[in-house]
């Protein structure tokens, strides 16, 4: 069981904290919470 619950809080940090989402400008829910503008790539 314990293993199971490292797994899930690890997931939940990547997905929260790491993982941008295009639904948010891709953005990770975090920095969109915090409202932290993305970066825009010079072209």
């Amino acid at each position: 069981m314990k293993d199971a619950e490292e797994n899930v809080s690890y997931w939940m940090g990547y997905y929260n904290h790491e993982r941008p989402h295009s639904s948010l400008n891709d953005q990770t829910p975090n920095e969109f919470y915090a409202g932290i503008e993305p970066l825009s790539l010079a072209a």
